[in-house]
């Protein structure tokens, strides 16, 4: 296999397939656009939905992209070998354009040509979906591998729960899927060893997505007019095992910043199984950080949604990083390395660097009074209990209230001579997590994109609100987040204040009077120059690629969007804000209805 790096293989995967006609597309916000059902882009496929459902997009048919992924169900588990937090995504698409025999074969050729990733044939192993009462044994994916000269015992028929791919939710496209692995030194764990085993033998490096179905109402499948390709392939995943770390933590994506946290503690990566656990935490949690502060859409730490989540692994990171002796300020300055680090791949970073510092300091600085209020309850309770135990709910309600790690809870407690009912404590907090990931489940349990008429119009009502809140409180008004679901709109700004009573009735009036005029909703593709141009609103610095889609309603707003709308504005009745409150420093959020609820 040839030598390797980070921004190698980024470069290498998008001229691949930019040669066969794929037109190279930016990576999306990590905050999914009008998607209420999950917090984070957390697929390559998932800025892509409306295509895939059949929108047509400015760039064509083949597309492919490196695409920014943030996944939380797992922050606890953040330490090992595996886990990360966030992740790029490699993936390239067909939008109802070529299907497997292209998609086989050249992922094959990507795979093993030297010019390309050059990884000898025969540590390539590949699995296929093995049918079930619902759809078939996928025998064409099967003949295609073995056209490739694959030997048939290297290619594995595997059930559903390894080789399908949705839907997220009750209907919408799916399909068979084929995985490619590597095959390691590991020996096999018994004679049914198989890509399905989690003995380590097969690693995972690419997944080509068939979706040639629709799946309905009543749970039938139904082939589709013009099926599509989706693909994913993890860069840090694929990194590692190009260049044979045992860890991405020893790839050229975190050694940089590995070396800083050394540098900052005088600690070293390795030097024992806590030291590196930190070590990898802080390491993953302030890059990910950095990528949502620097995101077009900018996240700030807060107590609700994507700002939660960020404040929550800062202060993680924190709370690590003073494990290890770190000084005051030190997310900074790892921030800095990463900045450094993806600039040439992701230039938002470099323009965004002393925002990204701002928040890291402001939240460190938060964290810090955290731990002091948390010690002096601390204290009133060690007072109170005079040597006895604490008990797991008191020690739980240091964690949720005050945010005070059990760690500090059990330093403090050994000093003072008292114990902790660990267990009570585990049982609690296992309950909390339960809790937490059944939120998660439920969040994306509806499926990525609910393009019904009532959300449609509700997506069109956020073009007029954006329009009118410009008009009120001036042009650097910018959309930072949206929230749809087919009874609301969440709408979040930057604003650096609370609206008057005026100000908001005047937006609200705004947008009732372009929903009387009963405009036409217009939509035209043309390039990001000619957008900007014609004066519509864009996040245009690294979202669009070179077409976009552009929607005019009458003289009340033009917006660059991909996503649903209405045909005409008089089909939202009536618009009416119900709240006007803090997202987060900076970011003002509105919550507003439309039609029989306004």
């Amino acid at each position: 296999m040839r030598s390797m790096t980070s921004s190698t293989l980024r470069a290498l995967y998008l001229e691949y397939f930019e040669r066969l006609g794929h037109a190279v597309i930016p990576s999306a916000s990590l905050i999914p656009e009008n998607d209420p059902t999950v917090l984070f882009t957390t697929a390559g496929m998932h800025p892509l939905v409306p295509y895939l459902l059949g929108a047509a997009h400015p760039a064509g048919k083949r597309l492919t992209d490196v695409q920014k992924c943030v996944r939380t169900g797992d922050i606890d588990d953040v330490g090992d070998a595996s886990h990360l937090t966030f992740f790029e995504m490699m993936g390239n698409w067909s939008l109802g354009d070529y299907f497997k025999r292209e998609a086989i074969a050249w992922s094959w050729t990507f795979l093993t040509d030297p010019d390309w990733l050059g990884i000898p044939k025969e540590k390539l192993a590949f699995s296929v979906f093995a049918g079930d009462e619902n759809a078939p044994r996928d025998d064409e994916s099967f003949a295609l591998w073995r056209d490739m000269g694959v030997p048939a015992d290297r290619i594995f028929y595997l059930p559903r729960e390894n080789n399908w791919w949705g839907p997220a939710g009750q209907t919408g496209p799916c399909g068979p899927d084929t995985e490619m692995f590597i095959i390691t030194d590991k020996e096999p764990c018994g004679p049914d060893c198989s890509p399905a085993c989690s003995c380590g033998r097969y690693l995972e490096i690419w997944n080509d997505v068939f979706m040639q179905y629709n799946k309905i109402a009543d749970g039938t499948l139904v082939p589709l007019a013009k099926p599509n390709v989706d693909t994913g392939m993890g860069l840090e995943r694929t990194l590692c095992v190009l260049t044979g770390k045992k860890t991405v933590y020893e790839t050229d994506l975190f050694t940089p910043i590995l070396s800083k946290i050394e540098g900052l503690t005088g600690k070293m990566y390795g030097a024992d199984d806590e030291t590196t656990r930190a070590f990898r935490i802080v390491a993953d949690h302030i890059r990910t950080g950095v990528f949502m502060i620097g995101d077009p859409r900018g996240i700030t730490p807060s107590n609700v949604d994507q700002g939660y989540v960020l404040r929550r692994l800062i202060r993680r990171a924190v709370r690590h990083g003073m494990k290890l002796g770190a000084p005051e300020g030190f997310t900074a300055d790892i921030a800095a390395v990463i900045v450094e680090r993806y600039n040439a791949a992701y230039p938002e970073l470099e323009r965004n660097a002393a925002f990204i510092r701002e928040q890291l300091l402001l939240e460190e600085g938060r964290f810090q009074r955290t731990l002091q209020q948390g010690t002096r309850e601390f204290e009133k309770i060690a007072a109170r209990l005079a040597g006895s135990q604490i008990d797991g709910l008191t020690a739980f309600h240091l964690y949720d209230t005050y945010g005070f790690p059990i760690e500090i809870t059990m330093e403090l407690a050994a000093e003072r001579a008292l114990t902790i009912d660990i267990d009570a404590f585990r049982e609690r907090f296992r309950e909390h997590q339960e809790k937490s990931h059944a939120g998660a489940e439920q969040r994306f349990k509806g499926g990525l994109l609910d393009h019904s008429e009532q959300t449609a119009r509700l997506h069109t009502a956020t073009h007029l609100l954006h329009a009118a809140l410009r008009g009120v409180l001036g042009q650097e008004v910018a959309q930072k987040g949206s929230n749809i679901t087919a009874e609301r709109l969440r709408f979040d700004f930057s604003f650096g204040r609370k609206m008057t009573k005026e100000e908001l009735t005047e937006v609200e009036r705004r947008v009732n009077e372009a929903i009387a005029a009963d405009y036409p909703i217009d939509c035209r593709e043309t390039t990001v120059d000619e957008a900007k141009a014609e004066g519509a609103i864009g996040l245009f610095e690294s979202k669009y690629g070179e077409r976009v889609k552009v929607y005019t309603m009458g003289t009340a707003s033009k917006e660059i969007c991909g996503g649903p709308h209405a045909s005409r504005t008089g089909e939202l009745e009536s618009f009416k804000i119900q709240k006007e409150e803090s997202s987060s420093a900076g970011v003002r959020r509105i919550k507003a209805v439309i039609g029989a609820r306004a």
